[in-house]
């Protein structure tokens, strides 16, 4: 049986789903963006630059880019439309190395950087890994959004034919 590569759909609605969360962030104005809010993180933008920033971290590992635990070295981005914009290229760097998966990658080890030293971890657990993380803090950022006083945005109008996103449907190619 051919490998079916599931990973590109996933790193799509990635993508997506940061694209449409990020509009609705933009109703927000700076004060707003940075204020102190429910969550691990207390903010919004502590929210969305972590995000940013694991996707660095992960994105580096599969890569293998070399820069491990230093991604972490950066200010935090306190601009909506600039960490939407940074995100953006984030996601599609993602979507990028899924797009050259095949069965064999999945299995391939790449280096981590821990506090604690380096770790080898399979291409094949990193991909779900990364994925479910943006999933769990873009609900933290839901909560934080209702917090604020914004509709969250519907996120998860992408996979199925029905009631598809029109915007999701840009990503289906």
């Amino acid at each position: 049986m051919a490998f079916v590569n599931p990973w590109i759909g996933f790193a799509l609605n990635n993508a997506y789903a940061n694209r449409v969360l990020f509009g609705a962030l933009g109703e927000l104005d700076s004060d707003a963006f940075t204020a102190p809010r429910p969550g691990f993180f207390g903010s919004l933008a502590a929210t969305m630059n972590h995000i940013y920033e694991v996707d660095l971290y992960y994105l580096d590992a599969l890569e293998e880019g070399g820069l491990g635990l230093t991604v972490y070295d950066r200010d935090p981005v306190e601009e909506v439309a600039a960490l939407g914009q940074l995100q953006a290229e984030a996601d599609m760097r993602f979507a990028s190395f899924c797009s050259k998966l095949d069965e064999a990658a999945l299995t391939r080890e790449v280096t981590t950087h821990r506090p604690e030293g380096a770790r080898l971890e399979a291409v094949g657990a990193i991909l779900p890994h990364l994925v479910q993380h943006q999933v769990h803090h873009r609900g933290q950022a839901h909560v934080q959004l209702s917090h604020a006083g914004i509709e969250p945005p519907q996120l998860d109008e992408f996979f199925l034919d029905y009631d598809r996103a029109e915007l999701a449907q840009a990503y289906h190619g």
